[in-house]
């Protein structure tokens, strides 16, 4: 039967539950064998274009620990504001797209990238520099949405359709990734707390 794509409801959500590691990282999982790696692994496939940069981090419950059991996946576009399988002239060798499981032992994830360009909003403003970011870990229903910006970008933050739309202007920090002078950028995640992320309703 065949319904208004309006009129649909939204099915319930449900819990990542303990198997979301084993189907999406196997390799990380110990399963091996059936992938040479597992996807998202690798974010760049050769030499790519623009700055080559490091994102490091952990997500923390609301006691502050770090999880060990989290999945984060970041997408963005390359160096030039292009996104891979949108664009015919994005950047060949790179997937825009990542996944780690964070460390077992120390929550830690980590993701090899590119400095990406900046992309329009709808209204054909620019953007900020950003990476998109999805959350899942034990007991988080519906996996999280967030931007991971940049502490180098300032007059692009400021100007940045998302960011200057925050009404409560101290939770702004909580979206900047802060550089650690090697090409390295530190963004933690925080489920709850004082340090709570921006996290994105979409």
């Amino acid at each position: 039967m065949v319904h208004d794509a309006d009129t649909l409801r939204e099915s319930p959500s449900q819990t990542a539950g303990p198997y979301v590691h084993i189907g999406c990282t196997p390799n990380v999982c110990g399963i091996t064998g059936l992938f040479a790696e597992d996807l998202g692994a690798r974010m760049k496939t050769g030499p790519v274009q623009g700055r080559e940069i490091v994102i490091t981090g952990a997500v923390h419950d609301g006691m502050g620990a770090a999880l060990t059991d989290a999945l984060v996946e970041v997408w963005q576009a390359d160096a030039n504001g292009r996104f891979a399988g949108h664009h015919a002239d994005a950047d060949p060798h790179f997937t825009g797209f990542g996944r780690c499981a964070s460390d077992m032992a120390t929550g830690a994830f980590r993701f090899e990238t590119v400095k990406p360009g900046r992309v329009p909003w709808t209204d054909g403003r620019l953007q900020a520099p950003h990476i998109s970011v999805w959350i899942v870990a034990r007991g988080i229903n519906t996996g999280l949405q967030t931007r991971i910006y940049f502490d180098d970008e300032p007059q692009a933050n400021a100007a940045d359709p998302i960011l200057s739309r925050l009404e409560h202007r101290m939770r702004v920090p909580t979206l900047i990734a802060v550089g650690q002078g090697d090409g390295t950028y530190r963004f933690d995640i925080h489920l709850q707390g004082p340090q709570e992320t921006v996290f994105f309703d979409i």
